[in-house]
């Protein structure tokens, strides 16, 4: 194997772990975490190679908690605020980067019970009005879950510059 093969994959692990390891040391803060930032970090550095360590986060996720049900959502959740930070133009300046990451970072904060509902509808045999409810519910969660991705947003920049920098480094 070549040897930038062998350096990105264990890049990619290590930033896929350290997602892991930010979320299960903020824990204790329910619905606050570092993972929305770090995957739009990753991905307007990353571009589609950004996908390596958000699956090595799931899969690790899931090792640890032993890929119970509630895990399954995660197959397709991260990715869906991939797929939004990938819709940002390259052409941008870090900061207006940085912006719009963080509206879809909190927008994806604000919607996970509703990402996640139809999973959990099919999964519990909750009819239409159950999943509804089991929204409802959870809305007061995604408020906070909102409000830590967008606090932590402000660590989009920082990052993006030290993780871009070591990227240019490394291709000259």
């Amino acid at each position: 194997m070549k040897r930038s093969v062998i350096r990105d994959i264990i890049i990619f692990a290590m930033l896929g772990t350290i997602m892991f390891i930010s979320k299960l040391i903020m824990e204790f803060l329910p619905n606050i975490h570092a993972v929305a930032m770090f995957i739009a970090v990753f991905t307007l550095v990353y571009r589609w190679r950004a996908l390596i360590p958000i699956y090595v986060y799931v899969f690790l996720v899931g090792l640890v908690n032993g890929f119970n049900l509630w895990w399954y959502p995660y197959i397709y959740i991260w990715t869906i605020l991939w797929a939004l930070i990938m819709l940002i133009p390259k052409g941008l300046s870090i900061k207006k980067k940085a912006v719009i990451s963080a509206i879809f970072c909190a927008l994806h904060g604000i919607a996970y019970g509703t990402l996640y509902a139809p999973f959990q509808a099919l999964a519990f045999g909750l009819n239409f009005e159950g999943m509804i409810a089991w929204i409802v519910a959870g809305f007061p969660f995604d408020i906070v879950h909102m409000c830590g991705n967008i606090a932590m947003s402000v660590l989009i920049v920082p990052l993006y510059n030290v993780i871009n920098k070591l990227e240019n480094k490394r291709n000259i």
